[in-house]
Order: structure tokens, then sequence, then C-alpha cells
């Protein structure tokens, strides 16, 4: 529901730096709204970028909330020296905001952090946002306030999600559908997998991409480790086996939020290519996403990497799983 603001509104900026690997500095004011997991202090002490992160706060004081935050990081990339990011290493960062929030609060958060980077040298931001499915309203108005100060798109990705207020079999294509029944009839099952197998689970994940010729997996494992232990609640290893207990297909979801459940990774055997084992591993998710009270299952984008070419056949794959396709961008501005 929509917050309570003061009326007439009076906005101010909490600006703070941290050191690198350090935790940003906490909201003055509680959050008016439920932060993203990526977009929380811990979450962004753990982004190894090796700079400072910059932590935007915009305060509604009559009202005693913090209703907008954007966290900031300054040349992550030694390549780019001049170009801020949002965010500095994550799957995205942008403005989240207070639902209800007008267009024009946000301008005064907006242009503290432009002024934050033009007097640390930066030349440019990019903002990489949330799709817009975790907040149809939110990432709309935070869209609008980027486009009126200039900023561009440079990057529109097609997000996928599975409702899971929706029968997952059901939606499915008719030729999923029987792949799907054929997992059930080799006899391959579910099981959710205890953190201390995630070493072997990521060796697996990695044999997976190589014998694909795809990209090696984002995180190293140390990462993956570190993340996993800091947030174990939010992170789920989920994994179909064969009848023998031989792995069939992997994944690494998040809890981004109360409400979206995120497939960060996952991996299926070339072996079982014909079986499509990966169906059932998202049956999988897709009925521990609606368990746990989540709204959807967030399939993610499907952009080549290391460019900005959409995966087709990754893509397609998606639609057939019964995807509600939507949008993420990227914006950026020159400062």
């Amino acid at each position: 529901m929509p917050v309570a603001f003061s009326s007439p509104p009076t906005w101010a900026v909490y600006e703070a730096e941290s050191p690198p690997g350090q935790p940003p500095a906490v909201p003055r004011l509680p959050l008016a709204f439920e932060p993203f997991l990526f977009l929380t202090p811990a979450h962004q002490a753990l982004q190894a970028h090796g700079q400072p992160v910059l932590a935007f706060y915009l305060e509604d004081p009559a009202a005693g909330r913090t209703v907008a935050q954007l966290f900031v990081v300054p040349a992550p990339d030694p390549a780019q020296p001049g170009l801020a990011r949002s965010p500095g290493q994550a799957s995205f960062g942008g403005v989240q905001l207070a639902p209800g929030l007008p267009v024009a609060a946000l301008h005064p958060l907006l242009e503290a952090t432009e002024a934050a980077l033009r007097q640390r040298g930066q030349q440019q931001l990019e903002v990489r946002s949330y799709a817009f499915c975790y907040d149809p309203a939110g990432a709309a108005t935070e869209a609008e306030a980027l486009r009126q100060r200039g900023y561009e798109v440079v990057l529109a990705e097609q997000n996928y999600h599975l409702p899971t207020a929706h029968d997952y079999a059901a939606h499915l294509r008719p030729n999923e559908r029987r792949a799907l029944r054929k997992c059930h009839q080799a006899g391959l099952f579910l099981e959710q997998e205890p953190p201390l197998t995630l070493p072997w689970a990521y060796d697996f994940m990695q044999a997976c991409r190589q014998e694909r010729q795809q990209a090696p997996l984002s995180l190293p494992l140390e990462r993956l480790q570190a993340v996993v232990r800091a947030f174990p609640r939010q992170h789920l290893l989920l994994s179909v086996r064969e009848p023998g207990g031989d792995w069939a297909a992997l994944a690494v979801a998040i809890q981004v939020s109360s409400r979206v459940l995120y497939t960060f990774y996952v991996a299926s055997a070339l072996r079982l290519k014909k079986l499509s084992p990966a169906l059932l591993l998202y049956e999988g998710l897709h009925d521990f996403a609606r368990a746990t009270g989540s709204e959807l299952l967030d399939l993610g984008t499907s952009t080549l990497p290391g460019t900005r070419q959409p995966n087709v056949p990754l893509l397609d794959f998606k639609r057939r799983l019964g995807g509600v396709a939507g949008l993420r961008l990227t914006w950026q501005k020159r400062l």
C-alpha cells in the first residue's frame, strides 16, 4: 500500500561513503519499503569491486521514514575509470522507493548522487535497474525520473518470470509438458542440497557449462560461498537427481525479497539433453517459491556474456516454460 507522506512533502538526502569491503551506512530513518537483498548494506559490502560505496537515502523527516535509496560505486571497473555504476557488482542496482512516491521526489536524490560523483571525478553514471516485475510502479517511477534527467537507455533486456499463481505444468508448451512427464517416469527426483555440497555443486555447474561451450560462472567459488554464508536463509541449492543418485541438474536460487525468488545459476548435464531435467528443476523452483509465499519466480535475462546481444535459444526456452515477458533497463548519463 502507498505510504502516507508528509503534506506538503519535505525531502532530505542523507549521503554517506564507506571504505571498500565495509558495509555502507544504514539509513538514519526506518525504510518505508522492504529492500531487495542486493540493495542492503550487508550485501553491498560483499560486492568485491575494491571501491568505496556511496549510499544515498531520501528521507521524509516529517513522516519519519526513508522513502528511497540508491547505492553507487565510483569506477568499479579499472578499465573504465570515469564510469560510476549501480550496482558495483551484483545482478542489479538502481533506485528502490516506497509505494506511491512521486517522480518529483527522486530528483533531489539523483541530483545529490550526480553532484557527489562529479566531485569525485566521475564522468558517467550507469544504472542497471531491477526488472519491472519486481515492482512495476516503482520501476516506472524510476524510469520516468531518469528520463527527465537526461539518462538514456543503453540496454533493454527481455526478462521472464513465472507467476506462482499459475499452474506450472499447465502453462508449459505441449512438447515441454510431455518431456516433464518423461522426467517423472524416468525416476528423476528433486533434492534440496545442504550448503556443504556447494563446492561439488559448483564443479558440476562449471562442467555443464564447459561441455555446452558456455561462459564460466560469473562468481568464483570463494565469493559464492561467502555470500551463501552471509545469507544462508536467502539461498537455495536445488538439484535433480537420477534414480542412482547422480546429479542431472542443479540450480542456485536467491530469495531477493518476500515476493521474488530469483534463479541465479541453472545447469543440466548434456548427456541427459533428450530427457531435459531442467524442466523438473524449474518445477521444483516454482513449487518452492509458491510454498514460501513468493509471488513470482524470476527466470532472469538472456544476454550473451560479454555482449549486449540476446541469447535467442535461451529466450525461446523461457517462453516455452510459460514465462511472462518483461523489461530490465540499463541507463547511462554523462555527468
